[in-house]
Formats: structure tokens, C-alpha cells, sequence
């Protein structure tokens, strides 16, 4: 698996204009200390001009010593906004570093690390080139192979533009009829509820749909009469077959694998997408630098390099991974040492077992193969200002201690007891070296600091309550019981301002009381805002965003606000619907990632 991270002062690099080819490493080495001396308030040195001190000319002479440049060109010419790619196995782990070319075809690999690499011209109208050795230093023109038809051209463009080709059932189509009908769930009332299940409610939660292994039907299915059959087949397949299948079901099996069946066959008859545009401007000062760190058998689902409240927080410091159901340990990248390192997790049981079943049906890639394994289901991580990783993970099964139920005195338990969840929290702190357990009366599933005196730590995934962990009190004393708070969603409907007794949501309203009500898989986004409260994004369609206001007791005086994406009278959406990942920014501004 690979992360990215930019490198900050090569936008100014790049930013400049840039002479002729011949003189391009050492000038835009110079400009490059022009930058960084920017950034530190100091005056920036003319590193070009004869002046220049014999310090600076051996700054720019040691920089120049770690870059590869050149110009790339095809038979059409200078090739403009195109990858230059540089790709070595030589250090501790695999690494690549990728550029894009100016308008003169011109490039610059900044910044690597002593070693043999590999170097191809990747972009749109393009097949890859052929792959050229060279080491940091050296000045290196690339010949562009130009694409010999549209198709082979195609295979370089992004999945979302194949995707685009899937032909979605017509609005006359919803509500669906069922398995007797059309093929689509009742449930599906509208084109825009079922679009959500196609993006950020299903298919593409997981999957990057569109790529070359869910274009095409792989052999294990060429056996069926129809891609609509093959299709049915495929979505059975590992140990995420049950969800894929439960996730088509919903919409309607029938006339899903129907669509996708179609959009398969067009692409195998040749049909193509759209011709992506090159990147133009500021999209050419992107630098990617990307390593392997995990394993073929695992898969990446989050990291964290940073506070998100002081991102000079762990400034060029290691980075660590969430594999979520597939693998028991934390994955560790350095990226200065380009060398990765694991993490084990551990259960408060040992004996608790791993939260994925056995294949549902073989896999075209692992067949019979039961290649998750994860007990701990670490889904988000989060630093600390000390640079301590907090992850939302299982630490036992799903059965709450009784500190969490009926008849205990902890407060919250008094106030709403809970007595099952499926994720919990745990602490690992670099320093010393040490993985804490966190039991929780509270599922989780994402996690963040709000900016308070106790750091208090908010999460998401709670289903009926939302919880949190005073992690000032906690590190203090170590008694996670005692640093733990949840609350029920209730909305304040009898309106006088302040949290009073509430009706159940299966209960008959009363306009003296207020509601408890509650959002399916309670808050999936959550993020804690400058003012105290705690926003977070609903699921579903048309979805919603909510805020929390904790009060001063948040165990009895939390009181949601509640907001949906407008529909109009035939409940079809005004705009956008179902938000999904969110944040919110220092004015108070919600930013809300749509399925629209």
C-alpha cells in the first residue's frame, strides 16, 4: 500500500519561470533555497548572482546533487503536463517521487534520496515510456511514447472517468418495482437515493470503481450466461462478500447486476470515456512522493502524520496506518529513513477472535483464502499535541463491562446505560514505547480533539449516543472509566432552550417533553468546533448534518440540532444529499463531502 505526502517549498520552485534546459538543476536548485528562506523570514539570497558566497554555492551545488531533470518529448514535441515518474527498490522500503512538466516539457525530481531509479513519462494521449536508470544528479532527457490508439490510450485514465459510463436506471425507473418488476428495490424512491448507494453509500466507499479489475469480468466468472449472472457471482466473493451482496440487495440485486452487467459488455465492445485534461497550472506544482508499508494481504483505510489542531505537530515525523479489518498491527512509515514498522495490537482477551467471517464465496485473487484477520479493527487514528497516536480499535468483544449498565454509579450510566458496542478506544505512545487499552461504554468509529483544556476526545460511530474521553484526566490518572462521558441525541422539541425529560424515538411525542431520536449509525463524521460544540455528518438519504451542543454537563444537557439536505414536494433533492466526510473550519464553517 502507498501514502502520499507533498513536499512544501517545491511550489515555489516551481512557481518561477524557468530558463533554458541546459542551466535548470542549478537554478531552480537556487530558487528553491530562495523559498525555504522565505519561509524562515530571512532575506532571500540571488544564489545565481557572482556574489554568491562560497557557502551558498555549496548549498546549491549539495541540492543540485539530489535532483534529476531534464526535458520530455515525444514525436508531437515538448510534452506539457505529463508524470515524470522516479520509482527505486534500493532503500529500506519501496519509494517513488512524481512530477508533472511545464509548458517546455521541462521537469524536476527534487529531493531524492541517494539511489538507483527507475524514470518513465506516464500522461494522458501517452503509454508509458520506457523505463530509464539513472541516479540523483544527473541531467536526463525522456522520449514520450505516444499512445498508438484511443483504447490504449483509455488505460491511463482515471477509474472515475470509466465509471462514467455506467448507464443509470432513468428516473421514470423509481420507485423501484422489486425482483417481480424492474429489477429495483421499493426502497429506492428516487434516481438521487440510488446514486447514493452507487457512491459514497456503497459501491465506491470500498472500491475505486471504474479501475481495471471492476471494468472487467474476471475469468473465475466467464462461465456464467449473462455479465448480469457474472456480476451476481463476483459480489459474493471474500470475506466482504456479504456486505457487497447486502449493499446490492438494497438497491435491488437484479436490476443492479443488470447495470453493471451492461456497463461491462460496452467496455469489453470498446466503448471508451471521456479524454481527461492534462494537469494546467497550479496543478503542476504537485509533487507525490509515495512508499510501500504495508502488505499485499492488508489494506490501508487511514492515517495521520499531525494534530489537525497544530499541524507543526510531528513535523517530518514518522507516519501511522489503520489497516481496519485486515491486519493486527499499526503501520509505521519514516519518511527520512524511507523504512516502514509495525505495531502490534493486543486484546484485553486474547482470546477474542477476528471481526471478519470466511469468504462468503472464492475470490478471483485469493480463491478460498480468509486474508483478513484483524481483531482489533482499527478504523481512524489521531495525534495528540505530544505527538501520542489515539485510534478508535476493538479491545474486546462486544459485551460492556457493568461500570457501562443498569445499576452502576458511574454518571452517564446512570443517566442512559449501554450494553454492547463494537469498537472501543486505545492509546499509543511513541515515547514510551506502550499500547493502551481503552474500554469504552460507547462504539467508535472516527475520532478528534476539540480545543479545550481537556482535550477531550470526541467520537463517532455510537449509534444510539455519542461518547467521549477526557484525555487530560485520563493521562493523568489512568482510570479510563472515570474519564468517560456519552449522551443520547435528543432535540430540544418542546423548545424552551434547555435539555429536559425526553419520549423514546418509538414513543408517542409529547409537546411538554423533548425527543430522543436516533440517527442509525449515530454521527460517522465528528468534528468538534471553536465554539464547544461537536458537529457531525448522518448517513443515509437524504442524510444530514447535526450539532451538538454538550452544555455544561453534557450527560444531561446535550441538545442536537438537526439539518437535512432540502427536498422539494416529490422528495427529490434540491441540491446536494447524503453528506458523508466533514469537517468544520475556525468560523464555524460545516465542509461536507456529498454523494451529488
Amino acid at each position: 500500500m502507498k501514502t502520499s505526502l507533498r513536499i512544501p517549498f517545491v511550489r515555489q520552485r516551481l512557481n518561477i519561470t524557468l530558463p533554458a534546459p541546459a542551466h535548470f538543476v542549478s537554478l531552480c536548485s537556487a530558487a528553491a533555497l530562495c523559498g525555504l528562506a522565505a519561509c524562515s523570514g530571512e532575506q532571500p539570497t540571488n544564489a545565481s548572482a557572482s556574489t554568491a558566497s562560497s557557502a551558498e554555492n555549496a548549498t546549491i551545488s549539495s541540492m543540485s546533487s539530489k535532483v534529476i531533470s531534464g526535458q520530455v518529448r515525444s514525436a508531437m514535441g515538448p510534452e506539457a503536463g505529463v508524470w515524470v515518474i522516479a520509482e527505486t527498490r534500493d532503500l529500506p522500503t519501496r519509494f517513488a517521487r512524481i512530477v508533472v512538466t511545464d509548458d517546455a516539457g521541462r521537469y524536476l525530481l527534487p529531493e531524492l534520496p541517494e539511489a538507483n531509479y527507475d524514470i518513465w513519462v506516464r500522461g494522458y494521449g501517452l503509454v508509458d515510456s520506457a523505463k530509464v536508470q539513472a541516479r540523483p544528479g544527473q541531467a536526463l532527457d525522456l522520449e514520450a511514447s505516444i499512445a498508438p490508439d484511443a483504447a490504449a490510450a483509455a488505460q491511463y485514465y482515471p477509474a472515475g472517468y470509466w465509471y462514467s459510463l455506467l448507464e443509470l436506471p432513468t428516473e421514470d425507473q423509481f420507485p423501484g418495482t422489486g425482483a417481480d418488476g424492474n429489477g429495483i428495490s421499493p426502497t429506492m424512491r428516487n434516481q438521487a437515493q440510488f446514486i447514493h448507494q452507487l457512491t459514497n453509500g456503497g459501491c465506491v466507499v470500498c472500491h475505486q470503481m471504474g479501475n481495471a479489475a471492476t471494468r472487467t469480468i474476471p475469468e473465475l466468472f466467464n462461465g456464467f450466461d449473462t455479465s448480469a449472472a457474472a456480476w451476481a457471482r463476483r459480489v459474493q466473493s471474500g470475506q466482504a462478500g456479504g456486505f457487497m451482496v447486502r449493499t446490492l440487495s438494497g438497491m435491488g440485486l437484479e436490476g443492479t447486476t443488470r447495470m453493471y452487467g451492461d456497463w461491462s459488455d460496452r467496455i469489453a465492445a470498446g466503448a471508451l470515456p471521456p479524454v481527461p485534461e492534462r494537469p494546467q497550472g497550479l496543478e503542476r506544482n504537485v509533487v507525490i512522493s509515495q512508499w510501500d508499508w504495508a502488505e499485499d494481504r492488508g489494506y490501508m483505510h487511514d492515517l495521520v502524520s499531525t494534530d489537525r489542531r497544530d499541524p507543526t505537530v510531528n513535523a517530518y515525523g514518522k507516519l501511522y496506518g489503520a489497516m481496519e479489518e485486515s491486519k493486527d498491527y499499526l503501520p509505521v512509515l519514516d519518511p527520512l529513513s524511507h523504512s516502514v514498522d509495525r505495531i502490534p495490537l493486543t486484546m484485553m482477551d486474547d482470546s477474542t477472535g477476528p471481526v471478519s467471517s470466511q469468504p462468503l464465496a472464492p475470490s478471483p485473487y485469493w480463491g478460498e483464502e480468509a486474508i483478513w484477520d484483524s481483531r482489533a479493527n482499527v478504523h481512524n487514528p489521531m495525534l495528540d499535541s505530544e505527538g501520542r497516536v489515539w485510534i478508535t480499535a476493538r479491545v474486546r468483544d462486544r459485551a460492556n463491562p457493568d461500570f457501562c449498565q443498569q445499576g452502576s454509579t458511574h454518571p452517564a450510566a446512570q443517566a442512559f446505560p449501554t450494553e454492547a458496542n463494537g469498537r472501543q478506544l486505545a492509546m499509543y505512545d511513541p515515547a514510551s514505547d506502550e499500547y493502551h487499552h481503552i474500554d469504552t461504554c460507547f462504539g467508535t468509529h472516527h475520532l478528534m480533539f476539540a480545543e479545550d483544556s481537556d482535550n477531550t476526545l470526541w467520537t463517532s460511530g455510537g449509534g444510539a449516543v455519542i461518547g467521549w474521553l477526557n484525555t487530560r484526566q485520563y493521562l493523568a490518572t489512568g482510570d479510563y472509566e472515570a474519564a468517560q462521558g456519552w449522551t443520547p441525541f435528543v432535540l430540544d422539541t418542546n423548545g424552551n432552550g434547555r435539555r429536559d425529560d425526553f419520549v423514546g424515538p418509538n414513543e408517542t411525542p409529547d409537546p411538554d417533553k423533548d425527543t430522543q431520536i436516533l440517527p442509525g449509525f449515530g454521527f460517522y463524521a465528528v468534528a468538534p468546533a471553536a465554539d464547544g460544540s461537536v458537529w457531525g455528518s448522518i448517513l443515509g438519504f437524504p442524510g444530514a448534518v447535526a450539532r451538538l451542543v454538550p452544555g455544561d454537563d453534557p450527560t444531561t444537557t446535550a441538545l442536537l440540532e438537526y439539518y437535512e439536505p432540502p427536498l422539494d414536494a416529490e422528495g427529490e433533492p434540491l441540491e446536494g444529499f447524503s453528506p458523508r466526510g466533514m469537517d468544520v473550519d475556525r468560523d464555524g464553517v460545516v465542509w461536507a463531502a456529498m454523494a451529488s
